[in-house]
C-alpha cells in the first residue's frame, strides 16, 4: 500500500510540476497589464516558398530588426532559431513551429519537430498548424491530440495555427464566422491553448467566435489576407483587440513593411496600451523620420 501511495504521490507532483511549467511559459507570452499576447513570425518559407517572401530572405536581418522592436514572442522553426536566436536569447519567447504545410500540400501540415527540441532549444511554446474542413483533417487532429498530451505532460504551452482551407471550404468562406468558429473550437477541444486564425472581418461576427470558447482559451489572429493597406491591418488590429480577441501572431504585413522596427513598436502600442489607429499612424510615422526606437 506504502508503495502505490508513493507511486500516487509522485504522478501527482508531476501534474503539478507540469502545470507550473506551463503557466510560467504561457505568462512570457502575455502582457501582464493588457492581457494580450503579440508575436511575430517568420516560418513562412516552407508552406510559401522564399522566393515570394522577399521580407524574409535575409532572415537574420529580419529578425534582428524585429527584436528591436520589443514583441512579446516570435514563431520560427528550430533551424532558424539555432540559427539566429543566440545573439537575442532572452530578449524575446520563442514559439517553436512544428509542423507546416507547402506549396505541393497547402492542406496538410507535416510534421518535422519535437516538443523536446522546443524544451531543450528553451522555447515558452510548442506551435503547430491544421487546415480543417478538408480531406487531411483527420489525421492532422489525431497529431495535434498526441502533441497535447505530451505538451501537457511536459508543462509546455501549446499554439495552434488553424485555418478553414480545407478542399470542402470555398476561397470565398475561408471568414465566414462559422468555419472560424469551428477553427476554434477545435483547437480548443484537441487540447490547445491559444489558437491563431484569421479575422472574420466584423467586430460583430469575431465577438461571436470569442464566445464560442472558455474564457481562458486565447484567440489571436494573423496578418490576414484580405487586408490590403496600412490602414486596413491597423483597422483590423484595432477592432480584434476590442471585441475579445487575445492578440496577435502577424508575419508578412510586418516584415514587408518599409521600416520593420517601427511598425513593431506601434502595433505594441495598439495592443498593449490601446492606442487608436489614429494614434498608432502618428506614432509610426515618428519613429520612421527619427529612427528613435530606443525611445519605445
Amino acid at each position: 500500500m506504502k508503495q502505490v501511495n508513493n507511486k500516487t504521490d509522485q504522478i501527482r507532483r508531476k501534474r503539478i510540476m507540469a502545470r507550473l511549467g506551463k503557466e510560467i511559459r504561457m505568462s512570457r507570452l502575455v502582457n501582464p497589464v493588457s492581457n494580450k499576447m503579440m508575436a511575430i513570425t517568420v516560418d513562412h518559407a516552407t508552406s510559401r516558398g522564399i522566393a515570394p517572401m522577399t521580407g524574409i530572405q535575409d532572415v537574420q536581418s529580419a529578425i534582428d530588426k524585429i527584436i528591436l522592436g520589443k514583441p512579446d514572442a516570435m514563431t520560427m522553426t528550430k533551424g532558424i532559431a539555432e540559427r539566429c536566436m543566440y545573439q537575442h536569447a532572452g530578449k524575446v519567447s520563442i514559439l517553436m513551429k512544428i509542423s507546416n504545410y507547402s506549396p505541393v500540400a497547402p492542406t496538410k501540415d507535416t510534421i518535422f519537430g519535437t516538443v523536446d527540441e522546443a524544451i531543450r532549444m528553451g522555447a515558452d511554446a510548442v506551435s503547430m498548424g491544421c487546415m480543417t474542413l478538408g480531406d487531411f483533417q483527420g489525421e492532422q487532429f489525431e497529431a495535434i491530440g498526441r502533441v497535447a498530451e505530451e505538451c501537457m505532460r511536459k508543462g509546455m504551452p501549446l499554439i495552434g495555427h488553424v485555418y478553414p482551407k480545407g478542399e470542402s471550404v470555398p476561397a470565398d468562406k475561408r471568414t465566414a464566422w462559422e468555419n472560424i468558429a469551428y477553427c476554434v473550437r477545435s483547437a480548443c477541444e484537441l487540447g490547445m491553448d491559444i489558437v491563431k486564425t484569421t479575422y472574420t472581418g466584423d467586430p460583430d461576427s469575431m465577438a461571436r467566435v470569442v464566445s464560442c470558447v472558455p474564457s481562458s482559451f486565447r484567440i489571436v489572429i494573423q496578418g490576414g489576407d484580405k487586408c490590403r493597406t496600412l490602414d486596413d491591418y491597423l483597422t483590423m488590429t484595432r477592432e480584434a483587440m476590442d471585441c475579445g480577441v487575445g492578440g496577435v501572431t502577424m508575419g508578412r504585413f510586418v516584415w514587408e513593411y518599409e521600416d520593420v522596427t517601427a511598425l513593431v513598436i506601434a502595433l505594441r502600442y495598439m495592443i498593449h496600451k490601446g492606442y487608436t489607429v489614429k494614434q498608432a499612424k502618428e506614432l509610426l510615422a515618428q519613429l520612421e523620420h527619427d529612427k528613435n526606437y530606443e525611445d519605445f
